[in-house]
């Protein structure tokens, strides 16, 4: 906690517990019921924190955790591993409702910057068709219920625009990395790009069918080789012939590791080079004849081949590194006071 000037802290607290007391009044006294997240015994007052000359209540920490509670629901295996996962998403959520305050502050530190009103008014509209199926009434009911004005829900809203502006500013910033980063950080985690033997896959597949016998089903794959033979195309024929849940993608698996394949067709189709089919593979489920589109061999992928994904990384590792710093400078400089 920083307090700046000569703001008593006393202040602030008559202050709080004054607009907490509006806040419960307003909700029907309804703000502080118990409830299973643990919220209201960790903050037994009602007050989270305090940020500048906001309240943070417990109702705001509330609202934004409540969709996230069946995530972390099914992610805990236990009891004590949901308490402490939602103990962390808690403190979390308060820390972001803190910076969102101490963000839009430092918007309004420049005084020329103002948000016109027209674009609140149109972002409240698109809320209401959005979330309240365009029912003016829904959204009101929503207000009562949270014991907030229109004029409120306004300002919130164009706060959380502020909010948005603001952060995608500094990601912006850190927006470029120069080709010598870029050429270490590969220098330094090669092992990193080490890929398997992949192909980029198509296949035909004659499935065997009722009556039929490993011999009809090698019958009717020699056929479609004799139209590949001819020069056919795989896809074509793929497509006209081929009795897989790929057919109207002219039999189309995508890129495909060594790993990611059945051991009968990864023997056969890495003895294969691009644009190469494979004899039909007669299975149980029926034959298979396997095309190469491409082929990459295994080793380390050059540089040219994954700097901009290099690129990426690092300028997201720079934009978070840059927001940290910036919100850190905005923490030290507010007031901010946790109960």
């Amino acid at each position: 906690m920083i307090l700046r000037g000569n703001r008593p802290l006393s202040t602030f607290l008559t202050a709080a517990l004054a607009a907490l007391a509006a806040l419960v009044a307003a909700r029907g006294q309804q703000a502080v019921q118990p409830s299973d997240d643990g919220l209201n015994l960790r903050f037994a007052n009602g007050i989270a924190a305090i940020v500048e000359e906001k309240i943070i209540t417990v109702d705001d920490i509330r609202r934004e955790i409540a969709p996230l509670i069946q995530q972390v629901q099914r992610e805990s295996h236990t009891e004590k591993e949901f308490n402490e996962k939602l103990q962390s998403l808690q403190d979390s959520v308060l820390q972001d409702l803190i910076d969102r305050v101490l963000i839009v502050k430092e918007f309004y530190k420049d005084e020329k910057r103002k948000v016109p009103a027209s674009l609140v008014e149109n972002q409240v509209a698109e809320t209401i068709i959005s979330e309240f199926d365009g029912d003016r009434s829904k959204f009101l009911a929503y207000l009562r219920s949270r014991g907030i004005s229109q004029k409120d829900y306004r300002k919130e809203t164009e706060e959380n625009m502020i909010y948005s502006y603001m952060r995608q500013q500094q990601r912006k910033s850190a927006s470029t990395v120069s080709p010598v980063k870029i050429e270490q950080f590969y220098a330094e985690n090669k092992e990193r790009f080490n890929q398997e033997d992949s192909v980029h896959l198509r296949l035909i597949q004659v499935a065997l069918g009722p009556g039929d016998t490993s011999e009809t089903v090698r019958t009717k794959a020699d056929d479609i080789m004799k139209q590949l033979r001819a020069g056919g195309s795989f896809a074509d024929i793929a497509r006209l012939f081929s009795q897989d849940s790929r057919r109207t993608k002219g039999g189309d698996w995508g890129w495909q590791r060594r790993s990611d394949l059945r051991k009968e067709f990864s023997d056969v189709i890495f003895t294969l080079e691009k644009d190469q089919y494979s004899e039909p593979i007669i299975m149980p489920e029926g034959a298979f004849i396997l095309f190469v589109e491409e082929r990459k061999h295994a080793g380390i992928l050059p540089l040219n081949e994954v700097r901009e994904q290099i690129e990426r990384l690092l300028v997201q590792q720079s934009a978070r590194q840059a927001q940290e710093r910036w919100l850190e400078k905005l923490r030290r400089n507010g007031y901010v006071k946790h109960f």
